[in-house]
């Protein structure tokens, strides 16, 4: 009875052990990235059993020659003046597992917001302009 439980006990230590990631994978929530501000850059694991897991900088190893990494995230310096930055991602646990890959400056200013009281103006105004129709 001794030996069936032991084997028990090691067949199923051996099913339960932990998945490794074989690939991971960029996922970018932008086309472009910003200058002066927190840029995340998504990573995801690949599973051995299919299935996938967000990964942060404490199993991925960020590099970037032209700028700096907080966390998962890339600082685009205000004054940098290059067409895109080129960013590579390791596996921390497998260093022959990484990508490599350019992404791009935005070039334009974002317009700039109106105030809280603009819209709410511009709002009245709309209503007020129906129900004189």
């Amino acid at each position: 009875m001794k030996k069936i439980v032991l084997f028990l006990f090691i067949f199923i230590s051996i099913e339960c052990s932990a998945q490794t990631i074989e690939k991971i994978f960029v996922n970018l929530y932008t086309d472009s990235l910003k200058k002066g501000t927190l840029n995340y850059i998504n990573i995801d694991g690949q599973l051995s059993n299919g299935r996938y897991l967000p990964l942060d900088s404490t199993k991925i190893l960020f590099t970037c020659t032209q700028a700096n990494f907080v966390g998962n995230s890339i600082v685009i310096p205000s004054d940098f003046s290059a067409e895109k930055v080129t960013i590579k991602t390791t596996l921390k646990s497998n260093p022959t597992i990484f990508k490599e890959f350019d992404v791009y400056i935005k070039k334009m200013e974002d317009p700039l917001l109106k105030a809280t009281n603009d819209v709410m103006a511009e709002i009245k105004s709309s209503t007020k302009k129906k129900k004189k129709k």
